[in-house]
């Protein structure tokens, strides 16, 4: 049995469930320390700090985050914030050192989340980066416009400042295209499914699935409202039910079960919840902000796969959900390819279970 820490970003569902993915793998065979910040902490901690679950431990660690005002998101007091988070870098990464010293564990696996791996690369410990984000330096992304391209560059230099020498580099993706010359080692895989979404039976109940940010205006519900079937909403907590929308707390067992068997996904475009979709068989209308470039270069290969839409939130209207609802059979044959064949747990697995220690190896 090994000790490994594994740490992540905890802006969003992506990152935490990621994790929780690959320790519900782990957890029977090795110890687990894990390490969140923000809502990936809020998520986790209440799942593994427990005795019914022993061998994985969750921790606090500092971590950015995206902010918002008048319910849109604040580009620049989330840099700002991002600013003052990177001047307590160096603090941070000598307390954690002090730590990993005392507690030795055996292999460090990262989640987009600079802390542990610089602390672990001090006390030579091997680090594993398993994440969505090294696609904006890997990924040959030419097919992108030329603003995404320009925001992939600079934000390139953002993942680099996250980057130690590592022993591996895994990116889990919905979308695969060629590396780029000098990325050749990156191994890529697709989404990281919880194990309800890999023994999934889908189907097509007569519902849409909405998964939407706490910033969501109400003129997107309206739209929504128009839809011509009910919509479960999910995101924005308990609410009364308005016409067709009803609206639900997020239970990861009912979000699955309405995820497997819905007619269809309306909502933000992060990479987990598209990746999981499409291997499940579902068409997309993706709604990322536009101020979200991430998502916005995800809602392009989404709809460069043929597996859905896209449309800003900022200027979703009726005729962008009409388009979509009149497009599900077409889409949904081309998700035939995918269904069911793009689960990036195996390899993602045996990435991290190459670099524990021989003896340990299951």
């Amino acid at each position: 049995m090994a000790k490994i820490f594994y740490s992540m970003s905890g802006e969003g569902r992506g990152h935490a469930a990621r994790v929780r993915t690959m320790t519900e793998h782990l957890r029977h065979e090795h110890e687990l320390v894990l390490f969140a910040p923000n809502e990936a902490y809020d998520f986790l901690a209440p799942i593994y700090n427990t005795p019914d679950v022993p061998g994985v431990e969750v921790r606090k660690l500092p971590g950015l985050k995206f902010y918002y005002t008048k319910r849109r998101l604040d580009l620049s007091k989330s840099i700002y914030q991002g600013l003052k988070f990177l001047g307590q870098l160096n603090k941070n990464i000598r307390e954690t050192t002090e730590i990993l010293k005392s507690e030795k564990p055996d292999l460090i696996v990262s989640d987009f989340e600079p802390i542990l791996p610089k602390a672990g690369r001090k006390c030579d410990i091997p680090v594993v980066s398993l994440n969505h984000q090294d696609f904006l330096l890997a990924y040959d992304l030419s097919s992108l416009p030329a603003s995404l391209q320009w925001y992939a560059w600079a934000m390139g230099f953002v993942v680099k400042a996250h980057h130690v020498e590592k022993q591996a580099t895994v990116v889990s993706s919905f979308f695969t295209p060629k590396l780029r010359p000098g990325y050749n080692d990156v191994v890529q895989v697709g989404p990281l499914l919880r194990p309800d979404v890999c023994q999934a039976r889908p189907s097509e109940e007569g519902f849409i699935l909405s998964y939407v940010r706490k910033a969501t205006t109400d003129d997107t519900l309206q739209l929504l409202k128009s839809c011509d079937r009910p919509v479960k909403v999910y995101g924005l907590g308990k609410r009364p039910d308005d016409g067709p929308l009803t609206f639900h707390e997020i239970d990861e067992q009912r979000f699955t079960d309405d995820f497997i068997h819905c007619d269809a996904l309306i909502g933000a475009a992060g990479n987990q919840s598209l990746g999981e979709a499409i291997y499940l068989g579902k068409p997309v209308l993706a709604l990322p902000e536009s101020s979200h470039h991430e998502q916005m270069i995800n809602s392009h290969f989404l709809k460069e796969m043929g597996v859905g839409s896209w449309t800003a939130i900022e200027t979703f209207a009726k005729s962008n959900l009409v388009s979509f609802l009149d497009g599900l059979s077409k889409f949904r044959e081309n998700l035939a390819q995918y269904r069911g064949q793009t689960n990036g747990n195996p390899p993602a697995l045996a990435a991290i279970r190459k670099h524990l220690p021989s003896t340990t190896l299951v």
